[in-house]
C-alpha cells in the first residue's frame, strides 16, 4: 500500500481569524452604508408634520420632495384619502427646514405635459409667523393637461373673432375705407382742409372768406393807420387840443397875477374908506385918494375882462365868467 501524495502548498496559518475579520469588516461596511442611507434620508432628524389637502392625488407617490425655490425641504410621508373624499399627504419638514414656511405661504402641485409631479411652496412674506406644526394647507394644483381644453376654446373663440374683425363686411374693413378716403382728401388740392370740411368745395368757400377778410383787413388797416388815416387826424387834433391848452394855461396864469392885483388894490381901498371914516376934516384929500383909486380899480377891472375874453376865445368853456364888485 502507497503512501498518499504530500500537498504541495502549505497551509494558511490562521485561515479562520482572518475569515472572522473579514466577514466582521463586511459588516461594519454594511452597517455603515445602512447608516449612512438612513441620515441621508433623515431618519434621524427632527421633524415636524405638515398636512396638504387636494381633490386628487394623481402623481404623488411616496418620497417625493416638498422644494422651496428649487431645494428640497420636505417628503411625503403617508398619503391617506379622508372622509370627504379628499387625498390627505403628509409630509414630513425638518425643524431646520421649516423656517421657510410661514403662515401665509402656498402650495401648489405642478404637472407638466413631460416631467414629473412636483409639490412647491412659496413664501413670499417672510417675516409673518412661523407655520405651526401639524398644520393642514390646501394644495393648489396647476395641471398643463387640463389647461389645453381651455386653451383649445380660447384659440378656437380668437380665431372667430379674427374672422369677423377681417370680414368684408366688417367694422375695421370699414374703418380701412373710411381712412382711405381721408387719406385720399388729404393728399387733393387743398390739403387737411379737404380733409377736415369734406369736399374741395368747401374748402374753397373757407380759403375764399378767409381771403376776404384778409382784404377787409388792409383796408381797415389803411384807414385808421394809412398817412390820412383816422389815427392820423386824431393825432393832429391831439396837438392842436394840447396848444390850446398850453395858451390857456398861460392866460390863467396872467389873469391870476392880475386878479392878485386888483386885490392888493381893493385892500388899498378898504384902508383909505376906514381912514375916510375916521377922519372926517380931510375929506378933499380923501376924495382925491378914491378917485385914483376907483380908477385904479376900473383898470384892473378892464385887464380882468380882457383876459377873460381870451380864455374863453382859446380855451371856450361852457360857463360865464363873471365879476362882482364889492
Amino acid at each position: 500500500m502507497t503512501p498518499p501524495p504530500s500537498d504541495p502548498t502549505p497551509p494558511i496559518a490562521h485561515l479562520e481569524r482572518k475569515a472572522r475579520l473579514l466577514l466582521w469588516l463586511v459588516a461594519a461596511v454594511i452597517t455603515g452604508f445602512v447608516l449612512y442611507v438612513l441620515v441621508a434620508r433623515g431618519v434621524f432628524e427632527r421633524n415636524q408634520q405638515l398636512v396638504l389637502i387636494s381633490d386628487d392625488s394623481e402623481g404623488v407617490i411616496v418620497g417625493m420632495d416638498l422644494t422651496f425655490s428649487g431645494f428640497p425641504i420636505g417628503r411625503v410621508r403617508r398619503i391617506e384619502l379622508a372622509d370627504d373624499g379628499k387625498a390627505r399627504m403628509l409630509i414630513d419638514v425638518p425643524v431646520k427646514d421649516a423656517r421657510w414656511l410661514r403662515t401665509s405661504s402656498i402650495f401648489t402641485l405642478e404637472r407638466g405635459m413631460v416631467g414629473d409631479t412636483r409639490i412647491r411652496a412659496f413664501s413670499g412674506i417672510l417675516q409673518d409667523p412661523p407655520l405651526p406644526a401639524g398644520a393642514e394647507r390646501t394644495l393648489l394644483r396647476g395641471d398643463t393637461a387640463a389647461e389645453i381644453p381651455r386653451l383649445v376654446a380660447s384659440a378656437r373663440a380668437l380665431l372667430e373673432n379674427l374672422d369677423h374683425m377681417t370680414g368684408p363686411e366688417s367694422s375695421l374693413n370699414t374703418s380701412l375705407a373710411h381712412l382711405s378716403t381721408v387719406t385720399e382728401r388729404l393728399t387733393g388740392h387743398y390739403g387737411v382742409l379737404t380733409g377736415v370740411l369734406g369736399s374741395e368745395g368747401n374748402a374753397k368757400k373757407i380759403i375764399t372768406m378767409l381771403e376776404r377778410s384778409n382784404a377787409l383787413l388792409a383796408k381797415a388797416d389803411a384807414q385808421v393807420f394809412g398817412p390820412q388815416g383816422v389815427m392820423d387826424s386824431t393825432q393832429g387834433a391831439l396837438v392842436s387840443a394840447k396848444t390850446a391848452l398850453d395858451s390857456s394855461n398861460q392866460a390863467i396864469k396872467q389873469l391870476s397875477t392880475v386878479l392878485q392885483d386888483a386885490r392888493q388894490t381893493l385892500t388899498k381901498v378898504d384902508a383909505v374908506l376906514a381912514e375916510a371914516q375916521a377922519v372926517g376934516a380931510n375929506a378933499r384929500v380923501a376924495s382925491t385918494d378914491l378917485g385914483t383909486l376907483r380908477a385904479e380899480v376900473e383898470a384892473s377891472l378892464r385887464k380882468v375882462s380882457q383876459l377873460v375874453n381870451e380864455v374863453n376865445r382859446k380855451w371856450p368853456l361852457a360857463r360865464d365868467a363873471e365879476i362882482k364888485l364889492p
